[in-house]
């Protein structure tokens, strides 16, 4: 014998469930704090210049794609 199913019920037990698994995603995704945010934002400053000040000047003479700043 089947087992009877209240398809309604089955419907949103199916949409909580997949309601469940996007808020989790969500909270991966969007969770942090407004601190880690900024020492985020503070580590891609210190590579930006870091990355800056390694750059090599070179002389319109030269040829060369990179321009000083």
């Amino acid at each position: 014998m089947a087992e009877i199913v209240n398809l309604r019920m089955a419907r949103k037990a199916k949409a909580r469930t997949a309601s469940a698994r996007e808020a989790d995603a969500n909270r991966v995704r969007f969770g942090r704090t407004a601190s880690e945010k900024h020492r985020d934002t503070v580590e891609a400053e210190r590579l930006e210049t870091r990355l800056r000040g390694a750059l090599r000047d070179v002389s319109p003479e030269e040829g060369g794609g990179a321009q000083s700043s």
